[in-house]
């Protein structure tokens, strides 16, 4: 009988948001609410629908595997040469991308933790080493959902090959400031590639909060990787990509690609919708008007939110976390509970955050206020 490898057969299996229309047949309603997979609730953009119309009579044939036209576009977008961008099929494939072309038996990765889900699982199946660096409070008195910048460098030592480095946080949404991310690239040894994850980079309204591109400059062992499955609007096309200050960062992402893996369609997507970001910046301003809503509506019902700066919330139920996810299940709304944690909810329309609220405050009686 043939067997996978063991570190593959020990993974778990990835567990994506619950689609909406099976939960709505389980218990029996005309609709349930999904807030669980930090997608935007907008349409796609004009723009995206008029390029995918005009590629579609052409996918007969591979897309260009080097992404020109839409690497063309992020460079000139960032100031930086074409040999410093990397594509891929999302910014989930391109963090395999970076394992494959820099860890292996014998080094290791390190993030803070909780932090993205497939952090570890990069590791495992590299068979790498995991370094995990538990999250401090961000506030006096708070739960624990913020970077330690110091407990991360800490943690590196001659294994240490790359340090992830989600900001803002998913799913605790908070970020760490310019002056102390700044201190920790320069003190980051040289041999240690550090990529700033910041799929949720467009959602920032603190103007404190860097833009990784701006402190990649000049630190060759830093990347940036971000997506335009969130704010883009592009999360059913997969397409990611990643900015290296060093041009031989970037290369090395590109030999572990998968041929073709980033799709013409998804390719016009992604051009399309860089040339629609007036457009896209006027849809994020609503998500964070609504963010902030959502959380002063919880505050107000005495939860202990943190100032997100992502399109989604966290609620730290600690113990009471699958109690309640599971209640608002049976309420016909879908969270991303985090088991003895806390639970992750995406800003969704103001009709959906009042139903996700309303049904919130049903089950709220069993919910201790937040620390």
């Amino acid at each position: 009988m043939v067997s996978p490898r063991p570190a593959v057969s020990a993974l778990p299996a990835y567990r994506p948001g619950r689609n909406p229309a099976d939960l709505a047949r389980e218990i029996g309603v005309p609709r349930a609410v999904k807030l669980a997979s930090n997608e935007v609730a907008f349409p796609p953009l004009p723009a995206v629908v008029a390029a995918i119309s005009q590629v579609a009579g052409e996918t007969n044939r591979y897309p260009d595997n080097a992404a020109g036209v839409l690497v063309g576009a992020l460079a000139q977008r960032y100031g930086v040469d074409v040999a410093q961008v990397a594509t891929g099929c999302g910014a989930v494939t391109l963090l395999q991308q970076v394992a494959q072309a820099y860890v292996e038996p014998g080094t290791s990765l390190a993030y803070a933790w909780r932090s993205f889900e497939m952090y570890p699982l990069l590791a495992q199946v590299a068979g790498a080493g995991s370094r995990q660096v538990p999250l401090v409070a961000g506030t006096d008195g708070g739960t624990a959902d913020t970077h330690d910048l110091d407990g991360l460098l800490a943690a590196v030592d001659d294994s240490t090959r790359v340090l992830l480095v989600c900001n803002p946080n998913n799913p605790t949404g908070t970020a760490v400031r310019r002056a102390e991310l700044s201190a920790f690239l320069d003190a980051v040894p040289d041999h240690v590639l550090v990529v700033l994850d910041e799929a949720y980079r467009e959602f920032v309204t603190d103007p404190d909060v860097p833009d990784g591109v701006e402190l990649m400059r000049g630190r060759p062992n830093v990347a940036v990787l971000r997506t335009f499955s969130k704010a883009w609007g592009l999360a059913g096309l997969r397409v990611g990509y990643l900015l290296a200050e060093d041009p031989g960062v970037a290369e090395a992402v590109r030999k572990t690609h998968v041929p073709f893996s980033v799709s013409m369609v998804a390719q016009a997507a992604a051009v399309a919708a860089l040339a629609s970001e007036e457009e896209v910046r006027a849809r994020v301003a609503e998500v964070t008007a609504e963010r902030d809503r959502l959380t002063a509506e919880l505050r107000r019902r005495g939860q202990a939110v943190a100032d997100s700066q992502a399109n989604f919330v966290w609620l730290p139920l600690g113990e009471r976390t699958a109690e309640v996810a599971a209640a608002l299940e049976s309420r016909a709304v879908i969270t991303r509970p985090f088991a003895g944690e806390g639970l992750r909810v995406t800003v969704g329309t103001p009709e959906e955050d009042d139903l996700f609220l309303a049904a919130f405050d049903e089950v709220a009686a069993g919910v201790p206020a937040g620390r």
